[in-house]
C-alpha cells in the first residue's frame, strides 16, 4: 500500500513543467524568478549604484561639468544692479491690480554707463524692460587717466541737485544712488554731493547722469 502510494506520488510530481517548482506553503515560484533574486542578492555593491536610463540601459553616476549638472554661466559685458523696487497699485472694477517698477543701472567700469526704468507684472518682466532701457540711454564718462573727471561739475534733475568734486587719492566718497552710477561708471578719486530732500533714487540716479553728460575736455582712461 505504502509503496503503491509513493509511485503514485511520483508520477504526479514528474508530470508538472520544468519552470515551476513548489514551494512552502501554497505558493508558485518560477525557476527564472528565483535565478534574478540570487543574482541580485550576490551582485557587487558597485553594480547596484548603477541607474537605469530612459531606454532602459545602464549608466554609471559620473559627475557632470559645471557642478549639478549645470553649465557654467558666461559673464556679461555689463554689470547690472537694482537700485529701487517697488510694487504699485492699481484700483480697478474688479478689485486691485499690481504691477512692480524697477531702476536699475548697468555699466563696464570702463567709463559706459546707463539708467533705466523697466515696469511689469513681475520682477523679471520688469528687470528685462529696465535692462533694455538702460542699455538704450548707455553713455560714454570721460575721465581721466587716474579714472577722475576732469573738473568739477553740477547740475539739477527734477528735485535733486548732485555735486561731483574731483579729490585725488580720495578713492569714491559717494552715497545713495549716485555711488552706484560713478562705481559702474569706474569713477573713482571724486568727491560728491547730493542737495535734496528727495529720497528717491530714480531722480538722483537721473541727476548723477545728467553731471557725468556736462563733463568735457578729458582724456579716456
Amino acid at each position: 500500500m505504502r509503496h503503491g502510494l509513493a509511485v503514485l506520488f511520483f508520477s504526479m510530481t514528474a508530470s508538472l513543467k520544468p519552470e515551476i517548482i513548489q514551494e512552502e506553503g501554497s505558493a508558485v515560484v518560477p525557476k527564472e524568478a528565483i535565478k534574478e533574486i540570487a543574482l541580485v542578492d550576490l551582485a557587487p555593491a558597485a553594480a547596484r549604484t548603477a541607474v537605469r536610463g530612459s531606454r532602459g540601459s545602464l549608466r554609471s553616476r559620473a559627475p557632470r561639468a559645471g557642478g549639478r549638472g549645470r553649465a557654467p554661466r558666461e559673464r556679461g559685458e555689463f554689470e547690472q544692479v537694482t537700485i529701487d523696487a517697488r510694487r504699485v497699485a492699481r484700483v480697478m472694477a474688479g478689485g486691485r491690480r499690481f504691477n512692480f517698477s524697477l531702476v536699475v543701472v548697468i555699466g563696464d567700469r570702463k567709463g559706459r554707463v546707463g539708467v533705466g526704468l523697466g515696469k511689469g507684472v513681475d520682477t523679471a518682466l520688469a528687470i528685462d524692460k529696465a535692462t533694455r532701457d538702460a542699455k538704450k540711454h548707455l553713455f560714454t564718462v570721460p575721465r581721466t587717466v587716474s579714472g577722475s573727471i576732469p573738473h568739477q561739475v553740477s547740475t539739477k534733475y527734477a528735485s535733486s541737485i548732485v555735486e561731483i568734486i574731483p579729490s585725488k587719492g580720495r578713492g569714491l566718497v559717494a552715497g545713495s544712488a549716485v555711488r552706484t552710477v560713478l562705481d559702474l561708471a569706474g569713477v573713482t578719486d571724486v568727491v560728491t554731493k547730493i542737495h535734496t530732500r528727495s529720497k528717491n533714487k530714480l531722480t538722483i540716479a537721473r541727476a548723477a547722469v545728467a553731471a557725468l553728460k556736462k563733463l568735457s575736455g578729458a582724456r579716456v582712461a
